[in-house]
């Protein structure tokens, strides 16, 4: 679906769920749309699929394995955060010695990017039913850890044939979980605002997955239970993980990768703790471009309405409280500032230290 083409000229099936066209990618929304993954399976010609997840969501797997009777060839239950390569290897090892013939990933970004990880090294067709609003599924790109270190890599065959949006599956979503895999999502399309390679329509999409979230996750928290808001949630994260598939990222992303990569920190949580103070950072360059964060959120400077929106939410705040010993700084400020990458406002390894001290501590974003 274009970045202003609105939801309502979204074909609708005969079963009633909604389909988005976006490039090679069949987007399909709707509750109890997981119960297609067969029908999906067929239209890719797949008759085998490895279908994977987390320790945590063995029986949303199982289930949709009970589902696909014959046609489910095993189950891997070992994706990790960060996408481990050992964990890959583990899994590859299986996927060829059941001679699975595709991917099926039900999860949130642990699963997908496991996904990800295992087309990237086969060219297998995915089949991603999402359980959490990161996004990650509807890029071409894949990071992977190995050793502590977090890279990234963009390439076509990492990108998902079809995603299934079943917001009943995140009904259930701990609201904690809810509000810092949105705050990630939300991270894809801030980023996506001052990103040298944007475009009207990646601003569009932006602007349209941040808006989803600035009214959606505030209702989701109120009414955990409320299908029409979980589903325009996942809407949302659609929008965010698409725009960041196709525009460059900058220092919000390197910081957290760095956090995450090298010091073990999670995921989501990193991400809605950095936020606010990367677009806070970046603002000294980019307010213009960051004025639709301002907007969206009752005309406050981005950095610190981000901030006050995270608070009200309940949000993690500081790096601290996610684990990171304040002695790991300096290391954190080293690495994120290593090598040269694009950004509207220059990195230097001074202004890094003491962003990230900041985050560590909890405090107001530094403007």
């Amino acid at each position: 679906m274009d970045a202003g083409q609105s939801d309502t000229t979204n074909p609708v099936e005969a079963d009633g769920f909604h389909v988005a066209a976006d490039g090679p990618v069949r987007v399909v929304f709707g509750p109890g749309v997981r119960g297609t993954v067969d029908a999906e399976m067929r239209r890719l010609g797949a008759t085998r699929a490895l279908i994977l997840t987390t320790p945590q969501q063995e029986a949303e797997g199982r289930d949709i394995a009970d589902r696909l009777g014959g046609r489910a060839a095993g189950l891997f239950t070992g994706a990790a955060m960060h996408t481990p390569v050992e964990v890959t290897e583990t899994a590859l090892d299986l996927l060829r010695t059941l001679r699975a013939d595709c991917l099926v990933a039900i999860g949130g970004g642990s699963t997908t990017g496991l996904g990800k990880a295992l087309a990237y090294r086969t060219d297998l067709p995915q089949i991603v039913i999402p359980t959490t609003y990161a996004g990650s599924e509807a890029t071409p790109i894949l990071g992977q850890t190995e050793d502590g270190v977090k890279t990234t890599l963009s390439d076509p065959k990492v990108l998902p044939e079809t995603i299934l949006y079943d917001p009943e599956l995140v009904l259930t979503l701990p609201v904690a979980m809810t509000v810092t895999s949105g705050l990630n999502a939300m991270a894809h399309a801030a980023e996506a605002l001052y990103s040298p390679d944007r475009t009207d329509a990646s601003d569009r999409l932006a602007v349209e997955g941040l808006q989803a979230f600035v009214n959606g996750l505030p209702a989701v928290v109120a009414a955990p239970g409320d299908v029409t808001a979980r589903a325009a949630t996942q809407r949302g994260a659609w929008a965010c993980g698409t725009v960041l598939g196709r525009v460059g990222m900058a220092l919000h992303h390197k910081i957290c990768h760095t956090l995450g990569g090298a010091f073990g920190l999670p995921h989501a949580e990193t991400h809605a703790v950095i936020l606010p103070h990367a677009i806070a950072y970046n603002a000294r360059s980019a307010e213009a471009e960051l004025r639709p964060i301002s907007r969206l959120l009752g005309g406050e400077a981005a950095g610190p309405a981000l901030h006050r929106f995270a608070a009200g939410l309940g949000a993690p705040l500081a790096l601290r409280d996610l684990g990171l010993a304040e002695a790991d700084l300096d290391r954190a400020a080293d690495l994120a500032t290593t090598k040269p990458y694009p950004n509207p406002h220059p990195v230097t390894r001074g202004d890094i230290r003491a962003l990230l001290q900041a985050a560590w501590a909890g405090d107001e974003p530094i403007r």
